[in-house]
């Protein structure tokens, strides 16, 4: 499964080659909503397209997002005090007498700091990061759609909930930010031929196991061992991969439109690398959609690909 990405999403940046507009209106909506509902994830990497504001209307949007990430340093600052604190109380036992607890306090306190340090440095910086623009499940991030003749970056939620089904089949299929191609006509048969979108992709990443990287069984009384693998083109283009999206609806909750990028077999060299599926980058079948402009979807041959685990 092509669990992350490092995508393209600055509007500046996809303008001069597919003629992008930003889509402003559904833009300002996601932000307002966040800061009711901070478990709406944003990527950073789509905040950065009102870095500098210059209307209105993208000065609004600016303002919402600092007053989210001000909320947010606040309760981190907050949860921050209390993790400190409890190291204290936590060392001060230690002192008094050697116990299991308290060395387990002063473990989880400690990483816990770390952590929110971490985190309110990250809301603080001003600079930009390459980290900004890699996407993960569940959160929204920039994806090209054609809405009344032009080509407009809107943000989704990488997430496809199909509309009309219940809310819990987020829970019921946790791969829908995957649309597979043998599924196309099945499962996604009210968005394939009707809601159709690309995501500019850099480089994926694809979870696959130590052992089926390296071509072997496991070892008597080996565990199974988790390695992720980053697989860029060797061209340096960056991929226009094929999408799904849907906008789900209901009376009693917020609208989600997310989208799902469309999988196929992979070319030999990811293969080789122990992963079974690859993004879709041509749908054969029906005509994909396209840009009004641009380059036409090619499968990307050759690929450099680096580990982390």
């Amino acid at each position: 499964m092509c669990y992350s990405a490092q995508v393209i999403q600055v509007v500046r940046k996809l303008h001069r080659e597919l003629g992008i507009r930003l889509d402003y209106e559904e833009a300002f909506q996601l932000f307002m909503r966040r800061l009711d509902d901070p478990s709406v994830a944003i990527s950073r990497g789509f905040e950065a397209n009102f870095d500098n504001p210059a209307t209105d209307q993208e000065r609004q949007i600016k303002a919402a997002i600092d007053e989210h990430r001000s909320q947010t340093a606040t309760k981190v600052e907050k949860d921050l005090f209390a993790q400190k604190t409890r190291l204290v109380n936590a060392e001060r036992s230690l002192k008094e007498k050697e116990t299991k607890k308290a060395r387990e306090e002063v473990r989880i306190a400690t990483t816990k700091i770390e952590t929110l340090t971490t985190k309110l440095r990250d809301l603080r910086r001003s600079e930009t990061s390459p980290e900004d623009n890699r996407i993960f499940p569940m959160v929204y991030a920039g994806v090209i759609i054609k809405q009344d003749g032009q080509n407009v970056l809107t943000p989704m939620r990488y997430f496809c909930r199909p509309a009309g089904k219940p809310a819990f089949y987020d829970k019921k299929f946790p791969g829908l930010y995957n649309a597979r191609r043998d599924n196309l006509e099945k499962f996604w048969g009210e968005q394939f031929g009707h809601h159709h979108a690309l995501m500019v992709v850099e480089s994926f990443f694809e979870n696959v196991q130590l052992h089926a990287m390296e071509h072997r069984e496991l070892k008597a009384g080996e565990e199974a061992q988790n390695v992720v693998l980053q697989f860029t083109p060797e061209t340096a283009e960056p991929l226009l991969v094929a999408c799904l999206w849907s906008h789900w609806t209901d009376p009693k909750e917020p609208d989600v439109r997310g989208f799902a990028a469309i999988t196929d077999e992979p070319p030999a060299d990811v293969a080789a690398a122990g992963h079974d599926r690859s993004r879709r980058r041509r749908v054969k079948g029906r005509r994909p959609y396209r840009p009004a402009s641009g380059r036409a979807l090619r499968r990307c041959g050759s690929w450099r690909s680096g580990t982390s685990r």
